[in-house]
């Protein structure tokens, strides 16, 4: 009955997945298998479903016996919260983007990822790989995309934007050149961090230390 009421509330969004077609597991969900979760509304109802985040769509999707749903665009609005295995997702700029850090500054991980459709034959035996519009077609077709994994041949580069707020003011990073100029009048203590601190741009916990560092300084 909640399941069948929170598709109600969904409208039904987007498309059902079809088909079992056989494949490798690849990287264009957040987490490995749907997992039990809570979408809390900004009304204060709460729903438990199975949830993931597909990044090559850009949407959270629920599972509803077997159905793989997104949220529709308009009831997004009315989503406060989604939290998933102790993670914590909100709505920043139409899509759902995930929290990382929230005292004294905000950091938000938008997960996202790049999709190279299976290559094309070619002269001589070869193939040809492309990524242009018309590739994602072959995708969407039988809603495959919504499947955790996906036919032999597509390769997913996953990616991630992050999103800082620092007194109150919400800038976009996409690598460690990005974010140091956020700090452009503290090089010297970002010189003197790095030096002693390794900082990967996809280690988060890194990110939230150095920026936390800045910020005490």
């Amino acid at each position: 009955m909640k399941q069948f009421i929170l598709v109600l509330i969904f409208s039904l969004a987007i498309a059902s997945a079809y088909g079992q077609s056989k494949g490798v597991e690849l990287s264009h969900y957040i987490f490995p298998e749907f997992t039990q979760g809570t979408v809390l509304m900004k009304s204060g109802q709460e729903f438990k479903t199975l949830l993931n985040y597909n990044s090559l769509t850009e949407e959270m999707i629920f599972d509803d016996k077997g159905k793989k749903l997104a949220i529709g665009k308009e009831d997004k609005e009315r989503v406060d919260t989604v939290y998933i295995m102790n993670r914590k997702f909100f709505m920043l700029n139409d899509r759902f983007v995930e929290l990382l850090h929230r005292s004294g500054f905000e950091l938000y991980a938008e997960h996202r990822c790049n999709v190279k459709y299976p290559g094309k034959p070619a002269a001589y035996g070869g193939t040809s790989e492309t990524t242009s519009v018309s590739s994602y077609s072959g995708i969407y077709s039988g809603g495959i995309m919504y499947e955790l994994k996906l036919p032999d041949g597509y390769i997913i580069k996953p990616y991630t934007n992050y999103w800082l707020k620092r007194d109150g003011e919400l800038r976009k990073f996409v690598n460690m050149k990005q974010l140091t100029k956020l700090f452009d009048d503290k090089k010297d203590l970002i010189r003197e961090y790095l030096r002693t601190h390794p900082v990967e741009y996809e280690d988060q916990e890194s990110l939230v230390q150095m920026i936390g560092f800045l910020e005490s300084n």
